[in-house]
C-alpha cells in the first residue's frame, strides 16, 4: 500500500497547521495508516514546541500532541507531499513560489473543500487531488475571507476553540474526500 502524504502550512507552525495535523488522522480513523500528515509554517522558528492552548484544543477534539515540533516551510517538504493544504492564500503562494512545480498541489484547505464538495468519487487521494485541481479552472474562485482561516496569535481562548472547530469541519469533509468512502470516524 502506498502512503499518502498531505503536508499543512501556516506562518508559525504554532496554532493552525499544527491543530489540522493532529486532528486530520482522527478524522480519518482507520484510513489514518495510509497517510503520512506533517505540518510547517512559513516564518516557523524550527524545533518550537506547541503552544499550550493549541495542545488544548486538539486534546479537546480527541488529537494526539505528543512529540510536535514545529518546521519551517521547504521546497524539500513541499516536494514531498503529495497535496500542500496551506490554512490561508498566502501559504498556498509561499508553496508555489517555494517549488512552482507543485502548483496543481498546492490548495488552501478551504479552497480544497471547496472544490472537491459535491463531486463523485473519483477514486484514490491522488486522483482526488488531480480532480480538485482540475475544478479549479471551471468553478467560480472562492471569497478571500472565505478561503483564509483566521490566525489566532493573539487572540482570546475562544476565539483558537472557534478556530480549531473552523478547521475540524474542513478535516472532516477532507478525510471523506480522500478516503473515497473507506470507514471513516466522522462523529463527535
Amino acid at each position: 500500500m502506498t502512503t499518502f502524504r498531505l503536508l499543512f502550512v501556516c506562518t508559525g507552525n504554532m496554532y493552525r497547521s499544527p491543530i489540522a495535523e493532529r486532528l486530520l488522522p482522527v478524522r480519518l480513523g482507520a484510513a489514518a495508516d495510509g497517510f503520512r500528515i506533517g505540518s510547517a509554517g512559513t516564518r516557523a522558528r524550527p524545533g518550537e514546541p506547541l503552544r499550550p492552548w493549541s495542545e488544548a484544543v486538539i486534546e479537546e477534539l480527541g488529537g494526539r500532541t505528543a512529540d510536535f515540533t514545529t518546521r519551517r516551510l521547504s521546497a524539500e517538504l513541499i516536494g514531498s507531499a503529495d497535496v500542500v493544504l496551506g490554512l490561508a492564500r498566502e501559504h498556498r503562494e509561499a508553496a508555489v513560489q517555494l517549488r512552482p512545480t507543485a502548483l496543481r498541489r498546492c490548495f488552501t484547505l478551504e479552497e480544497f473543500v471547496r472544490l472537491t464538495e459535491g463531486r463523485p468519487v473519483v477514486g484514490d487521494p491522488g486522483a482526488v487531488v488531480a480532480g480538485a485541481a482540475a475544478a479549479r479552472g471551471r468553478a467560480a474562485p472562492g471569497a478571500p475571507e472565505s478561503e483564509d482561516v483566521e490566525d489566532p496569535d493573539g487572540l482570546s481562548f475562544a476565539e483558537l476553540r472557534d478556530c480549531a472547530a473552523r478547521i475540524d469541519r474542513a478535516l472532516r469533509h477532507v478525510a471523506a474526500a480522500l478516503t473515497t468512502g473507506q470507514d471513516l470516524l466522522l462523529s463527535g
